[in-house]
């Protein structure tokens, strides 16, 4: 009998996450952005330690495959400082905007790993960054039919 019909052993087998994509873009990051790193891969240790490895099977594959991701990340990481007296828009400021009907909207540019929408930090990667990118206060560009103006730009302590 062929083996395609035959029932495989699941008690021997761990469940495949998959390996996380690696970004191929540059791996920009802040000082906050590269703690979090750390903090990952601290986390991935202590999973791993804590595990054992009859009962935890998903868990320590789990870890083990974030501890690949975060340590490929950490060993790529570029710590970028903004100019604080630059007026134009870089990665690591904090941009503020305005729309043609006066909504005000303030996003910092972060690298990918640190990335949190709803709490105002985008990716250096996002198509409004690379619109923002290189330009100051009172230059205007378009965002999914929405004009905006650069208002304030605040390089991050």
């Amino acid at each position: 009998m062929s083996r395609a019909f035959t029932k495989e052993d699941d008690t021997n087998s761990a469940t495949d996450f998959g390996e996380r994509p690696i970004s191929p873009h540059r791996n920009l990051v802040t000082e906050q952005g590269l703690a979090l790193i750390d903090a990952e891969i601290a986390a991935a240790h202590e999973a791993l330690a804590k595990g054992n490895a009859e009962a935890d099977r998903d868990l320590i594959s789990r870890a083990a495959r974030d501890l690949r991701y975060w340590t490929a990340r950490r060993e790529t990481a570029e710590i970028s400082h903004p100019d604080p007296h630059s007026d134009v828009v870089r990665f690591g400021m904090t941009v503020t905007i305005v729309d043609e009907h006066d909504r005000t909207q303030s996003w910092a540019i972060v690298g990918e790993d640190e990335v949190d929408a709803s709490h105002g930090m985008i990716s250096h990667v996002s198509p409004m960054a690379m619109l923002m990118f290189g330009k100051s206060v009172g230059d205007t560009f378009e965002l999914n039919g929405h004009e905006w103006e650069i208002t304030a730009i605040k390089a991050a302590p």
